[in-house]
């Protein structure tokens, strides 16, 4: 028997301070981290929830007209609740401007490379979501954040992130594009140029010379700010392995979502990154104490008024009796591979959640809230 996540004391808990949801695409994540963030602050927590989803309709579920790289307040809510969207960008600018005077992180910005690489280099994403991450739990005006991380096509690139970009600003491509501006003296930096000239030569004939100058002055300007981010980057790794951290793995109860969630509790394990368990979205759970071959007997035989009515009702439970049946085969699969997660489910909803009644609604049946009537989960 798969022991049951306690969603209220997880987040009532004066001493998790970060809730960090995380899984494969299109299994509700977003959904999930609000309704989340919603419950924790109408239960007494000062909370800052963090989306990567651009959608507007977490916007227009939360009641803000629209989420930017600073948390605004979300006032309908009965309590303290700030949500935002990770800008990038704007992020990776920021931090820039942290760590540089003025007229530094200005020639920074403007380089064509830094624009490139600020937007596109592999990882970026991940690692800005986790900067910002940092810059919230540093802040102090908030006692609980819950982000909602990328949907990454492979389950390591956000737990790689913040060391991904520590390798990268430590690399020797970097080295050698800073050389000339770290040389000491006129001699060193005369033979240093030369062999700078060299290098410049041979990879300018591969990726363009214009490029190559980009690379070499942002690298040269962005030199000195390295040690900087890559202490960031430890910082922030550990963070996500402290315990005031807390990773839910999110997955639908298909094969493909498990799996990716089984490889995600099995990464968090081997980093000694705090798991608190497994939410289960869109499940079915069975309405009535009838099993799928009686309800198909039953229709068979069913006469009189409405019997075509009641036959189709019999049917419809029978297949969600057969669905349930393949989904609770799937999970046992699961937690007999990972007896120790804790799991709660969340029923398949009807329709989209599109306003902070039904992000408080998913909220109370990721608390294991029975709902009265129709079974229903977020999208």
């Amino acid at each position: 028997m798969t022991a049951p996540l306690d969603v209220d004391a997880l987040i009532d808990d004066p001493g998790t301070r970060v809730i960090v949801c995380c899984g494969s695409g299109g299994v509700g994540k977003t959904t999930t981290s609000a309704a989340l963030a919603v419950r924790a602050a109408e239960r007494g927590r000062q909370v800052v929830v963090l989306t990567i989803d651009p959608a507007r309709r977490l916007a227009q579920a939360l009641g803000v007209d629209e989420l930017s790289n600073d948390p605004a307040p979300v006032k309908a809510v009965d309590g303290e609740l700030a949500a935002m969207m990770l800008d990038m960008r704007r992020t990776f600018d920021e931090m820039v401007e942290s760590h540089a005077p003025p007229e530094r992180a200005q020639k920074i910005i403007e380089n064509p490379f830094y624009q490139t690489i600020s937007s596109s280099f592999s990882g970026t994403q991940e690692y800005m979501a986790m900067e910002k991450l940092g810059q919230l739990a540093g802040a102090g005006t908030w006692d609980l954040v819950v982000v909602d991380t990328p949907p990454s096509r492979s389950a390591l690139d956000f737990l790689d992130a913040p060391q991904r970009m520590s390798r990268f600003l430590d690399g020797r491509m970097i080295r050698l594009l800073a050389a000339p501006a770290r040389a000491g003296g006129r001699g060193l930096r005369r033979i240093v140029e030369a062999g700078f000239g060299l290098f410049a030569k041979a990879v300018g004939s591969i990726i363009g010379g214009q490029m190559l100058q980009d690379a070499s002055a942002f690298v040269q300007a962005f030199d000195t700010l390295f040690g900087g981010f890559a202490e960031r980057a430890e910082k922030t790794y550990a963070l996500l392995r402290s315990e005031g951290t807390a990773f839910l793995v999110v997955a639908a109860p298909e094969p493909d979502a498990l799996r990716e969630a089984a490889y995600f509790t099995e990464r968090l394990s081997s980093e000694d990154m705090p798991l608190a368990g497994l939410v289960l979205n869109r499940t079915h759970p069975v309405l009535a104490p009838v099993s799928a071959a009686r309800a198909r007997a039953a229709a068979e035989q069913v006469g009189g008024p409405g019997s075509q009515i009641a036959a189709a009702v019999l049917r419809l439970h029978a297949d969600r009796v057969d669905l349930h049946e393949r989904e609770e085969h799937l999970l046992t699969r699961f937690s007999a591979a990972h007896p120790g997660v804790s799991v709660t489910r969340v029923p398949a909803l009807a329709g989209d959640i599109a306003d902070l009644d039904g992000l408080r609604r998913v909220g109370a049946l990721l608390a294991g809230e029975a709902e009265t009537g129709a079974a229903a989960t977020a999208g």
